[in-house]
């Protein structure tokens, strides 16, 4: 699975990379999400999508920001999106949960890196090892992955909580050096694709899944970090330096610190 990520670029720099042309971001200083290092499921992460404006507009691709962790929309209440925050690309077609969000609601969630935890043994006890995971190359991971809007039936239609915008992370099996660390890892969408998966209008099947690849296809690397990042209330740069005993680690780009 993936359970936790670092999000740390800027609104500006995503606009530029992903080449986009409406900004859905709100306005006001706790509108944008701050870098975040330590991305848990419920926080607020960038969505990159294409919805159409209405009044017959072209569908175009927007930078939105959601909560993480789906709430289909015909859930009861919301209480169960942090439980959905992975979606298995081996049922994500298939799945009640997922499926519908699949067929027409595909989004990227850009990431510089994500955790994953490994048991090691240390003084005769188990215990789990956090590791970050990230491009050799520095780049952005971009996450394939599923959104939804969920109505409050308790809010008026003119309130700005009446919807509310979530989404999952779609994983596979993980192979290689990231499967020693777990045996999950993120699907990731790589830039000649992103036009057909963020495409309403893509309904085959194959094709959907064929734009989908594991992230370790985009050169992954990692090194052990701080136990730190167990807690969610720990945030910063300092959570993906490497451990001071894994010196001979690459590091990721000096930007990130």
């Amino acid at each position: 699975m993936c359970g936790r990520f670092v999000s740390a670029r800027k609104r500006l720099e995503l606009l530029e990379e992903f080449e986009i042309e409406r900004d859905r971001v709100p306005e006001g200083p706790d509108a944008e999400p701050e870098p975040d290092y330590n991305v848990a499921p419920t926080k607020r992460v960038f969505a990159v999508m294409e919805r159409s404006a209405g009044d017959g507009e072209p569908p175009a691709r927007e930078l939105r920001v959601v909560r993480w962790g789906l709430v289909p929309f015909w859930a009861k209440d919301a209480s169960g999106g942090g439980r959905l925050i992975n979606a298995r690309a081996e049922t994500v077609a298939t799945k009640p949960a997922f499926r519908r969000a699949f067929a027409k609601r595909r989004c990227i969630l850009p990431a510089d890196g994500y955790y994953e935890w490994q048991a090691v043994e240390q003084d005769a006890k188990t215990r789990k090892q956090p590791y970050f995971i990230y491009r050799k190359d520095g780049g952005e991971l971009a996450f394939a992955g599923i959104y939804d809007l969920w109505r409050d039936e308790a809010l008026p239609d003119d309130h700005e909580r009446a919807w509310l915008w979530t989404a999952a992370i779609i994983t596979t099996q993980a192979s290689d050096d990231v499967g020693q660390i777990h045996d999950r890892m993120p699907m990731t969408i790589a830039p000649r694709a992103w036009a057909d998966w963020l495409d309403p209008a893509t309904s085959d099947l194959a094709r959907l899944q064929a734009t989908m690849v594991p992230a370790m296809a985009g050169g992954l690397t990692s090194y052990p970090v701080s136990m730190a990042v167990n807690s969610v209330r720990n945030n910063g740069p300092e959570l993906i330096k490497p451990l001071p005993d894994s010196a001979d680690e690459e590091r990721p780009p000096g930007e990130l610190f």
